[in-house]
């Protein structure tokens, strides 16, 4: 017999039609801005947003797109998109974000896979999406984001224009009842090692993934932000940030498709933006731009307060040139595409207060304390797993209320281990404080002589020197001590770094025995369509590099 008092409180599902209907009605007024294709930007409010979502959540009807079915997206971060990101989901739908960046072959292989039938496509895609569609095999109904005189040519027929579509369509009353636990949105992971992955999020993960960002000790986003929005819509869900805005009221401010540090820094200045996001690389290029052309008072006069990093290992270097140029505070993440993406965040404790900044730097280089909702921890080789302090290095583990279980067309739990544990693929420790400490991710650690080498420290050192704009480490085979890491620079332009330069600035960083065996300065680094570096073509391409039978 279940003798337990239940509690006498309202029971609400957590869906995203209720995130967006919040913001209507408490934030309606707040802006949100965002750059179209030719460089203008567009004003508009919470409130518009939530009223065109509900027209195109009717239109969708008239599309004859049942409940459940997925809605693809090939669209930049502009408002159209955000309508998308409401008016999808909270409608019953699923939408299925597909990534422009991407090859177009993956691309064609990930919207076979979630299995849309409707693509709504910016136009300045549209020549991508022929591409694409030009020998898929089942039809799609193709909508462009603009209005009908700005459709560009094409060679799709019966294109539909998204303007007309939503004049066409009376705004919903209000949403459907859903299950919170019902899907929401799809994303793909990109693809590093075999096919691309979906990940399909629930309502009930997303909105507790959004509040989670509200948190202090997280994004601490709330309705005195303006917040830039540079993670790509259809990577990870922007990092949940179209959410979390709209849950506090924080005006956001779309960038499009440009994301070049002169725009960048144009929409931090005129914006008046105090928070923004994004990987590292392309803080880099806004930094550099910003020493370029600005003085100390200009600088001073940038509201922009804290900058939220992840997708990549944060540099010590870009740390201290936030705090030296423009005196920002850096907060590095650390998740994934499965994990929603935010699991936890690096913000010092109250211990912390008044450290030395030697000492911030090499906590504010750690991935993170995990937020409340999620648990991590690191797994030896037999599965055991130890928490917080144990010292122990070992696979990271993660399980919560917004990390997969399984793969998109798998089976429920499929993704887990039997304690529910999901491995992340990286290899780290934490410390007794609980911060993450990531050395490498497992398929790229560098197994030297029976010891390991991260090449997460060597990349960091690397960067660290002012000629090095981009680094990379790989291991390479080796006939006496198994492999041997390798180092590849992009330098900065009109800067160079000669071999012994770099090898002495790196020991005063990392031990002797961790130095690379070369040094090979390269134009470009070959990329992902989320802007991390695909080792693995590089492996390949050096895989003889230390060989002297080649």
């Amino acid at each position: 017999m279940n003798d337990q008092l239940m509690g006498l409180m309202q029971c609400l599902p957590l869906t995203i039609g209720s995130v967006i209907d919040h913001a209507e009605r408490s934030h309606g007024a707040t802006e949100v801005v965002s750059r179209r294709a030719d460089g203008t930007l567009e004003r508009t409010t919470w409130a518009c947003v939530a009223y065109r979502a509900r027209r195109l959540a009717s239109a969708l009807d008239t599309l004859g797109v049942a409940a459940g079915e997925r809605v693809a997206s090939l669209a930049w971060n502009r408002t159209p998109h955000l309508e998308l990101y409401y008016g999808v989901p909270a409608s019953g739908r699923v939408l299925h974000t597909l990534n422009p960046r991407l090859f177009e072959e993956q691309i064609r292989y990930v919207l076979a896979d979630g299995g849309a039938r409707v693509l709504f496509v910016d136009p300045d895609l549209l020549s991508l999406a022929e591409g694409v569609l030009a020998i898929h095999d089942v039809p799609v109904t193709v909508v462009v984001l603009c209005a009908r005189e700005d459709l560009p040519p094409s060679s799709l027929s019966d294109l539909i224009a998204y303007e007309d579509l939503l004049a066409a369509s009376r705004p919903l009353a209000s949403w459907p009842d859903l299950d919170e636990r019902s899907a929401a949105s799809l994303c793909y992971t990109s693809g590093t090692t075999g096919a691309p992955k979906g990940v399909l999020y629930s309502h009930r993960s997303t909105v507790l993934h959004a509040f989670s960002l509200l948190t202090a000790d997280s994004m601490a986003l709330s309705a005195r932000d303006n917040a830039l929005l540079l993670p790509p819509m259809f990577h990870v869900n922007s990092w949940g940030v179209p959410y979390g805005a709209a849950m506090c009221g924080a005006k956001l401010v779309l960038p499009g498709s440009q994301l070049d540090g002169a725009s960048l820094h144009t929409l931090l200045r005129d914006e008046a933006i105090t928070f923004s996001l994004g990987v590292p690389t392309v803080w880099f290029a806004v930094l550099d731009h910003i020493e370029r052309t600005t003085n100390a008072e200009e600088r001073a006069e940038l509201r922009l307060e804290r900058v939220f990093m992840g997708g990549a290992a944060t540099p010590r270097a870009l740390v201290q040139r936030f705090r030296d140029t423009l005196g920002v505070e850096t907060m590095q993440a650390w998740g994934m595409t499965e994990t929603s993406p935010v699991v936890a965040v690096t913000r010092p404790m109250g211990r912390h207060h008044g450290q030395p900044w030697d000492e911030e730097l090499d906590l504010r280089a750690k991935a993170g304390r995990c937020l409340y909702g999620c648990e991590v921890g690191v797994a030896d080789a037999e599965g055991n797993v130890t928490g917080p302090g144990a010292d122990a290095v070992g696979a990271l583990v993660v399980r919560g209320h917004w990390v997969a279980s399984a793969y998109f067309g798998r089976q429920p739990g499929s993704a887990l281990n039997e304690q529910g544990w999901f491995d992340s693929g990286d290899i780290a420790r934490i410390d007794a404080d609980g911060f993450i400490q990531i050395t490498d991710r497992a398929k790229d650690v560098i197994k030297s002589g029976g010891e390991w080498i991260s090449s997460i420290d060597l990349e960091n050192a690397a960067v660290a020197h002012p000629a090095v704009k981009e680094a990379a480490v790989i291991g390479v085979p080796h006939p006496r001590w198994q492999e041997r890491p390798l180092l590849l620079l992009v330098c900065h332009p009109d800067a160079d770094v000669g071999r012994d330069e770099m090898l002495r600035h790196l020991e005063s960083h990392v031990a002797r025995w961790w130095l690379p065996d070369d040094i090979v300065i390269v134009d470009e680094l070959p990329h992902t369509g989320s802007g991390k570096v695909v080792k693995a073509d590089l492996r390949q391409q050096y895989r003889h590099h230390l060989d002297p039978a080649h």
